[in-house]
């Protein structure tokens, strides 16, 4: 199955977030309680988070899901698709 464009988007974001903070895959898991696997998963758009997880993973990373969410809505826009 095709990971889908939000997906896609969303797994970029948390990528370009995490990366932004020096932060490799491993620690971001380590600071949210998620296996890095996981982790690879959702910026490789395979997975999509729980809004739950979602919540941990911007409280991680110093911000909060509605700033996060407006990155992902507004490249969604810029590409001109939505799922």
């Amino acid at each position: 199955m095709q990971p889908s464009k939000l997906d896609q988007i969303l797994g970029l974001e948390l990528q370009r977030h995490r990366t932004e903070k020096g932060w490799s895959q491993e620690y971001l898991a380590e600071v949210t309680g998620l296996h890095r696997t996981y982790i690879s998963q959702l910026e490789r758009g395979l997975k999509s988070p729980s809004v739950r997880v979602l919540s941990h993973i911007t409280n991680a990373l110093g911000m909060t899901m509605s700033k996060f969410l407006q990155a992902v809505e507004e490249s969604l826009n810029v590409d001109g698709q939505r799922d």
